[in-house]
């Protein structure tokens, strides 16, 4: 903003302003001035943050793009999604698939009772 001028050129500004102004009036000048240059600085801010926000917006539509491209050079993931979704269920999506060379886990042992027991493991009673 005050690229241009020297320590000389801010002195003979204020003595121009002392003269023009004078001593009673000059610190309410000042306070305004400075007021103005806050309102300034805040509305420089405002505007490079809304900037940055826009770049920000547009490097995100740009990855969409990208992605999008992507799937669009990928149309196996489209098929395989469309088989699995016809052979698995809703409900078993979640579930992580069952291979080949990982055994069942067993299932709990069970106590059982001379009631629930199957025929071969009663014994008789003394």
């Amino acid at each position: 903003m005050f690229v241009d001028l020297s320590w000389s050129h801010i002195l003979l500004l204020l003595v121009v302003a002392l003269v023009v102004v004078g001593p009673k009036d000059l610190p309410r000048l000042m306070r305004e001035v400075g007021r103005w240059a806050g309102k300034a600085r805040a509305m420089a801010d405002q505007f490079r943050k809304s900037f940055d926000e826009m770049a920000r917006q547009s490097e995100l539509d740009e990855l969409r793009r990208e992605i999008d491209e992507l799937r669009a050079i990928r149309p196996i993931a489209d098929v395989q999604r469309h088989v699995s979704d016809a052979i698995l269920p809703p409900d078993l999506m979640s579930e992580p698939p069952m291979t080949d060379d990982v055994p069942p886990a067993p299932e709990p042992a069970s106590e059982t009772t001379p009631e629930t027991a199957p025929e071969s493991e009663k014994t008789p009673a003394p």
